[in-house]
């Protein structure tokens, strides 16, 4: 067995490896544009999420992966709080083919990410005087296939287009 790793080594296969470097918030604000008035009336909330990832090369195997988690609670129509995190890591990746790279920055990185961004947004809602608020587990499987799916549509929309030129 010992020979084999030489073998491997000298047919230039490229060994692979992903190695998370650090975890850090990038960004963070909470704004609650209508306290004190807000906590005057009745609170019957509603919250929307929304997420972004962004994918930035550092090096030519190292990139910083950044999760932004947007919540905005409203009552009726009157903002109670808006929070906005930015959750960073990152990441050395080095090895694999560039259609395994995708899943890996989309769908792994977001899903170790989300809990830190989480915990942040509960101690801040927290902190801002309202209501405990845990945001649930976010499939980004889903969200990822969601997106191949939507630029697979729109490529083959595009596609007619492009044969006319």
């Amino acid at each position: 067995m010992a020979e084999e790793q030489p073998q491997t080594a000298a047919s230039g296969e490229a060994q692979r490896q992903f190695m998370l470097r650090s975890v850090y918030v990038k960004d963070l604000s909470f704004e609650s544009p209508n306290a004190p008035e807000i906590f005057r009336g009745e609170w019957k909330p509603e919250t929307a999420l929304q997420l972004d990832i962004k994918i930035k090369a550092l090096a030519e195997d190292t990139h910083e992966v950044t999760l932004t988690v947007t919540v905005t609670t409203k009552v009726g129509e009157t903002t109670a709080y808006l929070i906005e995190v930015q959750q960073a890591g990152i990441v050395t990746v080095q090895g694999f083919e560039q259609q395994e790279l995708g899943p890996m920055f989309y769908v792994y990185c977001p899903s170790v990410l989300f809990p830190y961004a989480r915990q942040a947004v509960t101690d801040l809602v927290a902190k801002g005087g309202f209501p405990h608020l845990v945001l649930q587990h976010v499939n980004f499987d889903s969200i990822y296939a969601q997106k191949l799916a939507e630029q697979a549509k729109a490529q083959g929309q595009g596609q007619p287009a492009e044969t006319q030129h």
